[in-house]
This record gives C-alpha cells, structure tokens and sequence, in this order.
C-alpha cells in the first residue's frame, strides 16, 4: 500500500498514523536470541502506569527467551513527577539503563547521559517525523513509546439518552450547548456532574489542555516551540473558554480531583458524562467495565475557536532513551531489548495486544489496533483532523510547574486568567533567555 502523507510539518506531533498500513507481515527483524556473553541486568525507569502490568510480564518472557539478562521495571507516573523522580534516581547513584526522555528538551537536559540509538533496528522503522524531537548533531538519543491521541472521552448511552448526537458536535458552540444539555437532565441521567477536571493533576491542565492551544501558534512543530523565545496566547481566549466549560460543570473541588478519581471512581463508574484523556485511560476503564469500555464510550474534539474546532492532538507522548553511562555490555542488550519490542513478531504483538498501544513504528497490522479509543484516533489522523504535540518544546518544568500551578490557582479564584497568561508569559522568557 503506498504511503499516504495525513498531515505534514515536523516534531513529535506530527505524524502519519497511515504509515501504520504498510509493511505488514515483514519478516522478523528483531535481535537474535543469543545475549552478551555473561549476565547482564536491565533496569528500566519508566513512566507510563497504563500498561505497568503489560510491561513487567513481557520482560519476563523476554528474560526466558534472553538467557542471561535480567530486567528490573520500576514504573513512575499517574499522579507523581515522573521528570523529579528520575532525577532523584540519577542522584542517588543507581542509575537506570533505560530510562523515559520527552522530547527536545529533554534531549539537552540528558544529553550527556545518552547514547546514540542509530544503529537500533527500532530507530530505522519509526514513522518519518517521530524522531526529529529526539535527533542532535546527527544522532538518534530516543525511539518513541508509542503514538497517542486526546480529547474529551465520552459515555455515548448518555448521550443518547439526552438526546445529543455526539457526531454533530463539531465546534465549541456544539459543545457547550451538548453540556448545557447535559447538565440540565443530571439528575434523570443519574450523573454527579458533567465532566470531572482533574485540576490536581498539572499535566492535565499545563501540558495536554494547553498543547491543543499553544500548538497552533508554533504551527504544530515540538522544534519551534523548542526554539521560541516567547509565547503569545494567540488562542488564549478559546484556551479560557474550554478550561471554564470543564471547570463551571465539573465535581468540585476541581483542585482536589486526581487522575484516578476522574476516570477509575467518577467516569468508568458512569457518575460523569465527559472526561478530558486518551485512549491510555481504555485499560484502566476496561478494568473496572469491560462492556463499557468496549461498547459505551467514544472520543470528542477539543474545540479551539478561530483555528480547528473539529482535531484531536495526536502524538509520542514519550520516549525510551538508554544510559550512555553504563557498560558496552548493559548498552548493547538495552538496545538489543528495545529492537525486539519494537521490531520482532513477539514484540509487535505485545505492542498491539497488550500494550493497546498505536504504533509508531513501519511494520505493524493496524487492522489489529483493538481499543475504539485507539480506532477513533487512528481515523481522526486519517482524516486529517489532527493538532501537534508540542509541549514536549515547552521549557523545562513549565508545562506542569508554572502553567499547570498558575491554573490550579485560577480555578481557586486566587488569580485571574490575565494573571495566568503575564506570569507564565513572563516565566518562559526567562527561561528562554538566560
């Protein structure tokens, strides 16, 4: 099949879910079954708690297929700083081989503690773009996790039953009346609320919610945003408007709300009609109503006004980087690990089926993507209804520490939106400009 090109530019948000079509049924690329001579440990510090389980049991089977190399997973994530505690990992003087970097920035933070993944197998079968954000001075410092998308996930009985056609909802206006909707039959829906807002969690708020405005401005390009002295708010008014919609029609306390209470307590227990996350939230759903989770539930747009109204972001929400620190011995199964996930039949088939991840590399069945979050995202991309990930450009920290902080304090009424917008204004300058 030939490729198709869905959306074009460059950085880790901009990619070609397309491409996913082609080279089905390749042969087994993977590395050989025969480890470094003598026993080598693996230990991964990684962040993704979506597929933790997954993960471990597949390193399992690769340990007994691999003898002699031994895999230790820690998993960092949800609600904690998965960026503080790998630095503290680092700190302590137990460093791990393979560890999670998030993009350009990422990439000059740890450059010194990474190596050059360019002779992986891996690094030659990711998508074309999905590796710009991780490429400087001619190597390759990362392979990108998977691809993903978000917007606001959706329990289509009861939008049925209040009468809303969710595939009608094409712009900001749609959604607000839908919400209205909603929540002037709450009590019939037997709903607790509208939506439920993490406000806890930063990286809801400061990364994702953000991103689907700020991209824009940098014209959907991770290395623009990465090389931008200043940022505008061009959509800043429309950034507001969301983040209100969420907020006025949400359980409260919003600051008080984390991931797991959002999507295990109040949405897979179908108390709320829309919650804002990605198809990483299918497992977790899955767990709780698999029927549900199978059958009940569907992805809308985050609408930003005066630009696209009807896309979802898509993109690398993370990528493997290995220690440049460690031994020869320890670098080469560490590659030689990632290869076999990424690239041989085994690991392919954990990547669709228990992983549930969409790929991000040539090679793979997209037929088999299994989840409808993943479906729906997948067609989203072929559509060409897709906003960039770009906050993997954003400074250092500033996503979660000064964005997502300066919004938990205007969803408390201790600031103003205008106050929000000067003071991180103000904080990626400085950042940029020292």
């Amino acid at each position: 099949m030939n490729k198709k090109k869905l959306f074009s530019g460059i950085g880790a948000g901009i990619l070609s879910l397309s491409l996913l079509l082609t080279g089905c049924g390749n042969a087994d690329k993977g590395s050989s079954n025969e480890s470094s001579k003598g026993n080598v440990t693996i230990d991964v510090f990684q962040f993704k708690v979506e597929f933790k389980k997954q993960f471990e049991t597949v390193a399992k089977k690769y340990e007994q297929e691999h003898k002699g190399v031994k895999i230790n997973i820690t998993t960092v994530g949800g609600g904690e700083d998965y960026g503080a505690a790998l630095k503290s990992k680092f700190a302590s003087g137990k460093e791990p081989a393979i560890y999670n970097i998030g993009g350009p920035q990422d990439v000059e933070d740890w450059q010194k503690k990474l190596a050059d993944l360019s002779d992986t197998e891996a690094s030659k079968a990711a998508l074309k773009g999905t590796l710009d954000g991780v490429s400087k001075d001619g190597k390759i410092l990362g392979l990108p996790y998977n691809q993903e998308g978000y917007g606001l996930i959706y329990n289509k009985a009861v939008f049925e039953k209040a009468g809303i056609d969710a595939k009608s909802i094409k712009s900001y206006a749609d959604l607000e009346k839908a919400v209205k909707t909603l929540d002037s039959k709450k009590k019939d829906l037997g709903l607790e609320a509208v939506f439920a807002l993490p406000g806890k969690e930063t990286w809801v708020t400061g990364l994702h919610l953000s991103n689907a405005f700020l991209a824009p401005e940098f014209d959907n390009n991770v290395l623009n945003a990465y090389n931008a002295k200043k940022v505008d708010f061009k959509y800043g008014d429309a950034f507001k408007k969301v983040l209100d919609l969420q907020n006025d029609y949400s359980v409260q306390p919003t600051v008080s709300l984390d991931y797991s209470k959002q999507v295990e307590e109040l949405f897979s227990l179908q108390k709320v009609a829309l919650i804002q996350q990605g198809n990483w939230v299918y497992g977790s759903i899955e767990g709780i109503d698999k029927e549900f989770a199978q059958k009940g539930i569907g992805i809308l747009p985050i609408p930003v006004e005066g630009y696209k109204e009807d896309a979802i972001p898509v993109g690398i929400p993370m990528y493997w980087g290995v220690n440049s620190n460690k031994d020869k011995a320890t670098v080469a199964e560490a590659k030689k690990f990632l290869d076999w996930l990424y690239t041989s039949d085994e690991g392919k088939e954990a990547v669709i089926n228990d992983f549930k991840f969409i790929p991000a590399y040539d090679g793979f069945d997209a037929s088999k993507i299994s989840d409808p979050l993943s479906k729906e995202i997948y067609q989203y991309a072929q559509d060409g209804k897709t906003i960039g990930w770009t906050f993997m450009g954003y400074p250092t920290g500033w996503g979660q520490n000064e964005l997502g902080v300066q919004i938990q304090k205007y969803l408390s009424k201790e600031a103003k939106w205008e106050d929000v917008v000067k003071t991180t204004q103000a904080a990626w300058e400085k950042s940029r400009n020292k």
